[in-house]
């Protein structure tokens, strides 16, 4: 590789600014699509430098795969991230247009990720929640001091429960004691 094509690549790179433009209602988080990568990376973008996006359906066995790579490119040369994503077999209310899509989707923001030095391991859609878990304590307890003030005990363990779909080892306590005292001890020894 061209020592001013990486020289280049990084500039952009430090640069970068693509904040979380999305928010998804059902898992209550932030994330950022590759609409809004782009969006940020393009006004960065100087005379010759371009970022391409590409996409190829690749079957491995019996499943197809969306191959998608991202390439940044100037006068010096190219630099490119490929990134892959599974087609579902079966997403509810999709069609298999939507499917393919949505793998695409995917595909191309994590390849652009790659490309640009974006670390989304902090983001909920990569599945590490534990970096929301202190969210959750502090949903609890707000709920917790709002219900006892109220007096109903047996009411907000299960609003608890069933609002913020508490991890196993919570839940389980939930289920077999019936004192918001205790409740507030163990979220408290969680805290530490």
């Amino acid at each position: 590789m061209n020592p001013e094509t990486i020289k280049q690549l990084s500039e952009i790179q430090t640069n970068l600014k693509a904040p979380k433009g999305q928010f998804n209602k059902f898992g209550n988080y932030k994330y950022r699509s590759c609409e809004d990568i782009l969006t940020a990376v393009k006004l960065l973008l100087k005379g010759d430098e371009v970022i391409v996006v590409e996409d190829e359906v690749v079957l491995v066995g019996d499943r197809y795969y969306i191959k998608a790579t991202a390439k940044f490119l100037c006068s010096h040369g190219c630099v490119s991230a490929t990134a892959f994503a599974r087609e579902s077999l079966d997403k509810k209310g999709m069609d298999s247009a939507q499917i393919t899509g949505s793998a695409s989707s995917y595909a191309r923001k994590y390849a652009l990720n790659g490309l640009l030095a974006i670390d989304d391991t902090k983001d909920a859609d990569t599945h590490d929640n534990r970096n929301q878990q202190p969210n959750v304590k502090k949903q609890c307890f707000d709920l917790v001091r709002k219900i006892t003030n109220n007096g109903q005990d047996a009411e907000a363990i299960k609003e608890i429960k069933d609002t913020l779909n508490i991890p196993g080892n919570i839940g389980e306590f939930l289920d077999n004691n019936k004192s918001l005292n205790k409740v507030l001890e163990v979220l408290k020894d969680l805290d530490r």
